[in-house]
Formats: C-alpha cells, sequence, structure tokens
C-alpha cells in the first residue's frame, strides 16, 4: 500500500483528500502546517507528497526545499495560485505536477496514479476487475464480459469509485464531492441520472440503491 503525505491546512479540503485518497487504496497521514509535515517527513518513508502552497509557518515552498536536500519522493503541489512564476518556481524545485484549485478528485486521484506509476518503474497495464467486469484505468476503458462498454467520463468515475470499494455505501454527497468536486452547487439528483445511465449500459445489478443513504456496488454473487 502506498504512503502519502497529504498537507493541507484547510480542514474541509483536507478531510476531502484523505478520505477519498483511502478509498482509492492509499495510506494517508497528514498535516496541517509546514512545520508538522517536516517533522511527518523525517519520521517514517512515504511513497509520495500533497503538498499546498500556502501554509502557516512554513510555506509549502520551504517545505519543498527541505524534502529535496533530503530525497526525490514525488511531490505533488496544490496551489490557488495560477501565476506563471510561482509555477515556474515549484518545477525549478524538480516538483513532478501542479493542481490549481478547485480540483477535480478524479483528475488528482489519475496524476498520483501516473506519478507513483512512473516512479516505482511499472509498466504492466493497471486494472480493475468486478464480476465480469474490466476496467482499464489506463485506456479508461470497460470491458464486460470482453465486450467493450462506452461510458461517459462522468459513467466510467461512479463505476471506478462502486467498485474500488465493495460493499462501501455512499451518499450522493460523497459521490458529487469526489467525481462532481468539493465546489459544485448543483442539484444532487445528478448523481441519479447518471447512475440510472450506467445501469442501463451495463444491463446487470453491478450498482446497488440503499435506500434512504446512497448506493453502493451490487454484491459479487448477483
Amino acid at each position: 500500500m502506498k504512503h502519502i503525505l497529504v498537507v493541507e491546512d484547510e480542514p474541509d479540503i483536507q478531510e476531502l483528500l484523505c478520505a477519498c485518497l483511502r478509498d482509492a487504496g492509499y495510506q494517508v497521514s497528514e498535516a496541517l502546517d509546514g512545520v508538522e509535515a517536516l517533522a511527518l517527513f523525517q519520521s517514517r518513508p512515504f511513497d509520495l507528497v500533497l503538498l499546498d502552497v500556502m501554509l502557516p509557518k512554513i510555506d509549502g515552498f520551504g517545505v519543498c526545499e527541505v524534502i529535496r536536500r533530503q530525497s526525490q519522493i514525488p511531490v505533488l503541489m496544490l496551489t490557488a495560485l495560477e501565476g506563471e512564476e510561482d509555477q515556474l518556481r515549484g518545477f525549478g524545485m524538480d516538483i513532478d505536477d501542479y493542481v490549481t484549485k478547485p480540483f477535480s478528485m478524479p483528475v488528482l486521484l489519475e496524476k498520483i496514479r501516473v506519478i507513483l506509476r512512473r516512479s516505482s518503474g511499472k509498466d504492466e497495464e493497471n486494472c480493475l476487475c468486478y464480476r465480469d467486469l474490466t476496467i482499464n484505468l489506463d485506456t479508461r476503458e470497460v470491458f464486460q464480459s470482453g465486450e467493450k462498454r462506452e461510458l461517459t467520463v462522468r459513467e466510467f468515475e461512479l463505476l471506478h469509485v462502486f467498485i474500488s470499494a465493495p460493499g462501501r455505501v455512499f451518499t450522493r454527497e460523497m459521490l458529487l464531492a469526489r467525481i462532481w468536486g468539493y465546489d459544485f452547487y448543483g442539484d444532487e439528483r445528478v448523481v441519479d441520472c447518471h447512475i440510472k445511465n450506467l445501469r442501463h449500459k451495463l444491463a446487470g445489478e453491478y450498482i446497488e440503491t440503499v435506500r434512504g443513504v446512497g448506493y453502493r456496488a451490487g454484491k459479487e454473487n448477483q
């Protein structure tokens, strides 16, 4: 299990990040400021640092500078700064990538997956299998009993969420935060619409409704 250090001083964003990363199968440690981040970094090994730029005590650039004196661990920066100068400063410290707030959780998870795969030197296909479904995370293709199913971006992400955590119940609010983004303010019934379409395309009970709560992956023996 890959271990990620999440350094973010906004509690709501940190909570969302940590929950989504754990759901995606990562071990997570968290820090609220630069001093705490460096103390954690010194205390145990990590596989990637997810690092906010605007931090109290020591900002993200300062944290990255100290890390780079000791390690070439992958660093992915979160920032509300869109200026070219700030991004060039980060790349000058050999960070691996930037994600600008507000960010898309699926895009962030994909960037993390690609960075970790690149850092480990693995070239094999990255697939998830569930019952007669195969999801290729590299090509973003879905196959059902060997036949390709054409899904939209949102449908693919919904399916990925459910089969990555079989049995876990996801509320509409959780799915909106993870797939549509934490700053989404639309009607939560958009989730129901996409799940209805996904069920139609797959023609099977892969997603189960938990009445009054939300949705989860259907049982393996259905």
